[in-house]
């Protein structure tokens, strides 16, 4: 089990991106078409942590054309290149599921003005 943990350890990131449920994030996705790599943006709020470790996950949620899409993402991935925090989240809950059954300004999560020290 210490074989597995060390292995483990050398696959996870250095500078972990802080990312907390409720915050609108920036995901650099790398692309791989052909022979080709390219990234690909996708921009949405955090409405999920799972897990820890290196099987730590995030979803994040965005509405495209009317469709809501979600994504989750692995932290430790090499195929996510960064994450860049957009804006704080102000929310009392863990997950934000709830945020799936609503539209328009009822789905908007509030901004966190003071950042507590």
């Amino acid at each position: 089990m210490d074989a597995l943990k060390l292995i483990a350890q050398d696959c996870m990131k250095a500078e972990l991106p802080v990312v907390n449920v409720g915050d609108t994030v920036k995901v650099h996705v790398k692309i791989k078409e052909g022979e080709r790599e390219r990234i690909q943006l996708f921009e949405g709020t955090v409405i999920a942590k799972q897990h820890g470790g290196i099987s730590e996950t995030f979803t994040v949620r965005r509405v495209a054309h009317g469709v809501g899409v979600e994504r989750v993402f692995p932290i430790h991935s090499p195929s996510v290149d960064k994450v860049e925090l957009v804006r704080k989240g102000r929310v009392r809950r863990g997950k934000l599921y709830y945020l799936r059954n609503r539209v328009g300004k009822a789905a908007k999560v509030k901004e966190a003005l003071h950042v507590k020290a």
